[in-house]
């Protein structure tokens, strides 16, 4: 089948690749054509499509990356994978809207057209539906087939693959469910389908606001445990030995990337539009996790403070900028606000991490170091945000003259756990 891909991030890169590597002809649609020529190159941005495999698709022909619109027309397949961030806590669905309206321009008699970007319930056969409907004049369900099915994708997750990670699959209709299910059973290794998008819709909102509400709790935990002199680390690995009940998560400086500090909002948003109530368990998480790197700062303020020193005019050294271990992505990590927060109290913020390719340097305000031991050494203070593999956690140890490890993973009477 001929399908289409929109949206070649984070998301749609590695399910376009993996439909080319199954048998597809598979064209990369992106409107960013810097993006777009580096695919077309071969080389890969995302961990989870290394250059290699990219390459080999393009050799094949199976693959081809354009900004063109052109070649969308003749599609099977259309799977749209495009942004859907916050703007000012309300969602911003153009990027959707714009695509779907390309996407309706070349849709033809029988194809399929599928939303994998996040949003809120209903807005599969609310918005992006009508639009399908008028850009093509055809009808949903009698001359073009369409539903919603959730992505998953974990960056370095090592025990679940892409294709092992179950699919959960819906369709505005029982024929265009079954046309999806179809397409999704020859690229994951297990399907589950549901009763309509809506489900769909509230199942990933629902995945990413229990990740967030439990992440949150131990955020509060922390804050919390330190003053009353309790080990929060230890509490948490003594809750884990419980076989049933309890699901182990743990502090950092804040959650990031593309889906925990955004998903849950949109399900909040959509609650207090369509019921008129809050929904208050994701309001309280969101400005608990937002107050996390305020936290992580008063603890390193406190931390030179007990060592003769004021925060202005100190030098402190970032380590592991990414939002998550041993990531290369940048988005909404919390290393930013971090950093943003000292350089306003007047340190000077130097930023180190082994993961962050090149390219994205300039997205963090800070002088960017190698983590080298002289880096460590001469820090006034080293705040340990990510402990990725690539950083050396011994020679901080043994080098730095104070840590605010974030992670955990440090000891000695220099080392201070958040």
């Amino acid at each position: 089948m001929k399908v289409i891909v929109a949206g070649q991030g984070y998301v749609g890169l590695p399910l376009a690749v993996r439909a080319a590597e199954v048998g597809h002809r598979v064209i990369g649609y992106e409107v960013d054509v810097h993006r777009a020529r580096q695919l077309a190159a071969g080389h890969s941005f995302a961990e989870d499509v290394a250059s290699p495999r990219l390459r080999a698709v393009l050799d094949s022909g199976a693959y081809s990356a354009t900004t063109d619109a052109a070649a969308l027309g003749g599609f099977d397949i259309a799977v749209i994978t495009v942004p859907t961030p916050l703007r000012d806590g309300v969602p911003d669905l153009t990027c959707i809207e714009t695509c779907a309206r390309t996407v309706g321009e070349h849709l033809s008699p029988g194809a399929t057209v599928i939303l994998e970007s996040t949003t809120y319930p209903g807005c599969t056969e609310e918005l992006l539906v009508p639009i399908l409907e008028k850009a093509s004049g055809l009808r949903a369900g009698v001359d073009f087939l369409a539903g919603f099915s959730p992505e998953r994708i974990a960056p370095g997750n090592k025990r679940w693959s892409f294709e092992g990670t179950p699919k959960v699959v819906s369709g505005i209709d029982a024929k265009s469910l079954y046309a999806i299910k179809g397409f999704y059973d020859g690229i994951f290794q297990t399907t589950v389908p549901v009763s309509g998008p809506k489900v769909a819709e509230l199942a990933k909102l629902l995945e990413n606001t229990f990740r967030l509400v439990n992440i949150s709790l131990v955020y509060e935990l922390a804050m919390l445990a330190e003053p009353l002199g309790v080990n929060v680390w230890e509490a948490i690995d003594a809750a884990a030995t419980k076989p049933f009940g309890f699901t182990r998560f743990t502090p950092g400086p804040g959650v990031g990337g593309h889906c925990l500090p955004v998903d849950p909002l949109f399900l909040s948003w959509k609650v207090e539009q369509e019921l008129g109530v809050p929904f208050r368990f994701v309001d309280l998480a969101d400005d608990v996790n937002r107050r996390m790197p305020d936290y992580v700062v008063q603890r390193v303020v406190a931390g030179l403070d007990k060592r003769g020193r004021p925060i202005k005019g100190s030098r402190i050294l970032l380590l592991g900028l990414t939002y998550k271990y041993n990531a290369t992505d940048l988005r909404n990590s919390p290393s930013a606000r971090v950093a943003e927060l000292l350089i306003a109290l007047g340190a000077e913020v130097r930023g180190a991490d082994p993961n962050v390719q090149d390219s994205d340097i300039g997205k963090l305000n800070v002088p960017w170091v190698d983590p080298s031991p002289q880096e460590v050494a001469t820090a006034d203070a080293v705040v340990l945000l990510m402990d990725h593999t690539l950083l050396d956690l011994g020679m901080i140890e043994e080098t730095a003259s104070y840590v605010l490890d974030c992670r955990n993973r440090l000891s000695g009477a220099h080392v201070e756990t958040l």
